[in-house]
């Protein structure tokens, strides 16, 4: 892999933890019985998977193109 790729990955990672916690915070589940956003390390880690794999799809675009 190469290092832009890694970093572009991180900080999709990054943005998808703040997000995930945010959505906990702010919608979250009032009951308690939703799977994902009861609690806020479930959302925070959900939200960084999908962070990062949203960048890593992203990433392609920034790939240099053979000549």
């Amino acid at each position: 892999m190469d290092r832009k790729i890694i970093i572009i990955t991180s900080i999709g990672v990054v943005i998808g933890l703040i997000s995930g916690y945010a959505y906990y915070h702010y919608v979250g589940c009032v009951s308690g019985t939703c799977s994902i956003t009861s609690k806020p390390l479930n959302s925070s880690l959900y939200g960084g998977v999908l962070g990062g794999l949203l960048f890593n799809m992203i990433s392609d675009f920034f790939k240099k193109k053979p000549s």
